[in-house]
């Protein structure tokens, strides 16, 4: 099934999707079509094929394609789990392992205990760091000069609250952590933005750049967000009168108001912002950002590139006949989830490797964990700031990959792009049901 019609808010939906998942493309327009959208990506792989590759662009220019680069934010931390797995392969890493086995000075300043886990699972106490990293130390010859390296290792622990260690969100320093204990026990001394560049990219035909050269700025199409202001406006608006947002007022305030305060009361008080002269989401479209490795939130990619590699991961690390993971490392990465309220709020299940495990919600299951679970049901992964999503589904072997350049930053759960999930899944078991059918 293939769509090139534009619609009345000037977007033209392309691409195709295979026979038995038309309803996805149904969905993807009438979104596309309704909410207060821009530009969007949605590609799916099933059992190794691609079945759903749509993207929506502007009726008037080709600025955009299905190969355009979109920061996908938190989306990327997966692709460090990835990272961090290979060297597990080779017998290089443990998850279980202190960091200052593999990175001595990381231990001073009383982190000599914290494991790989520890950081994957957020649980370093590392969410913060005492000082502001400029983005120039973050390009991939400075990084090798030990620059932010330095910097990670002065840094103290700094749990919230009442001093215990928990579950907060490293949502830009785990990247960074990671970057430094990938470079240091890869045989080749790579960064992660070469490694994926070599070991991912190139044999798998794909694009997740952590690292941008500066030739290659001009491909990325920046990401742009209209305010909470217009979110709570659009919010209040019942559907029938055309709400341009997917939760209602009382749906945003109710979530708000179990994740504000708490996440709030957690959160490090009188922390620098990340970068020098950040100045708010919008700093990541900055040159100065995108030429530079931070993994956990600035990585450049497509919703094709996403679902290839998470189509990858389904199939236990193995994409075309080539083993991109062992099977053990594979199980490793994805090996003792455990369930903790991040930032005392939602309820996550992060693995030893870094990725969350989604799981069918029960009916005594909170609010939030119904909402953050409900649709994407068997996944692994994470999802980004605003939208994005980058996911697998081992037992039902699909690769999921979901990219925006217009960021919904109170869809805190990227609600958004589950409902995407959900009908890929329906189709699948529908699908499967009218195979096993009775003929007669």
């Amino acid at each position: 099934m293939e769509s090139g019609v534009g619609n009345n808010n000037k977007r033209v939906i392309k691409g195709t999707v295979a026979p038995g998942f038309e309803s996805v493309q149904v969905l993807y327009e009438r979104n596309m079509n309704n909410l207060a959208e821009e530009y969007s990506q949605l590609c799916v792989y099933h059992k190794g094929e691609k079945v759903v590759d749509l993207w929506a662009q502007g009726e008037d220019t080709n600025e955009f394609s299905a190969d355009s680069l979109i920061n996908v934010f938190s989306s990327g931390k997966s692709l460090e789990s990835i990272a961090l797995a290979t060297l597990v392969d080779k017998g290089l890493l443990r998850f279980d392992e202190k960091i200052a086995r593999y990175w001595p000075e990381f231990g001073a300043h009383g982190k000599a205990e914290l494991t790989i886990a520890d950081l994957m699972r957020h649980e370093a106490g590392l969410a913060n760091f005492t000082t502001s990293i400029e983005p120039a130390d973050l390009q991939t010859e400075n990084l090798k000069q030990n620059k932010v390296g330095s910097i990670v290792e002065r840094q103290p622990l700094g749990y919230p609250g009442d001093g215990t260690q928990s579950r907060e969100y490293h949502a830009v320093s785990r990247g960074w952590v990671v970057n430094e204990i990938f470079r240091r026990v890869d045989p080749f001394g790579r960064t992660l933005g070469e490694f994926l560049q070599q070991d991912i990219n190139e044999p798998l035909g794909v694009e997740a750049r952590v690292g941008l050269g500066k030739d290659e700025l001009s491909r990325v199409h920046k990401v742009r967000h209209r305010g909470f202001a217009f979110e709570l406006l659009e919010s209040l608006k019942p559907k029938f009168l055309g709400r341009r947002v997917p939760h209602s007022m009382f749906r945003l305030l109710s979530r708000i108001l179990r994740i504000l305060p708490k996440a709030r009361k957690r959160m490090t008080r009188g922390a620098p912002v990340p970068y020098t002269g950040m100045d708010g989401i919008l700093f990541f479209n900055e040159e100065s950002v995108a030429l530079g490795e931070t993994p956990s939130a600035n990585t450049k990619s497509s919703a094709r590139t996403l679902a290839k590699i998470a189509a990858m991961m389904s199939a236990g690390g193995h994409f075309s006949g080539h083993e991109y993971l062992g099977q053990g490392a594979w199980d490793a990465m994805h090996a003792h989830p455990t369930e903790e309220l991040m930032g005392g709020a939602i309820p996550t299940r992060f693995t030893q490797g870094g990725v969350n495990q989604f799981l069918e919600s029960s009916d005594s299951s909170s609010v939030l964990e119904q909402d953050f679970n409900t649709g994407r049901e068997g996944f692994f992964g994470w999802m980004g700031l605003g939208g994005s999503i980058f996911q697998w589904n081992p037992k039902l072997d699909i690769g999921f990959g979901f990219t925006v350049t217009e960021l919904h930053v109170l869809d805190f759960l990227n609600e958004r792009g589950k409902v995407y999930q959900a009908q890929v899944m329906g189709c699948i078991r529908e699908m499967e049901k009218q195979q096993h059918a009775p003929r007669g």
